[in-house]
């Protein structure tokens, strides 16, 4: 579950400081940037999660 916190925080400042740096440029490059980082955040907290139920799921068995 570590992994999840540690992802999660890595992902909100690497969307933060992508917001900021866009705020501070106006380079649409660094959104794009932004919705990629929470993107890829949000498919790995899917796939961790798949794992822990499948792993709770093989122990019932």
């Amino acid at each position: 579950m570590w992994v999840l916190r540690v992802v999660g925080l890595l992902a909100v400042a690497g969307i933060g400081a992508s917001i900021v740096a866009f705020l501070l440029s106006r380079d649409r490059r660094y959104l794009g940037f932004a919705w990629r980082i929470g993107k890829y955040a949000l498919i790995f907290a899917f796939v961790v999660m798949l794992a822990f139920a499948l792993e709770r799921l093989a122990g019932m068995a």
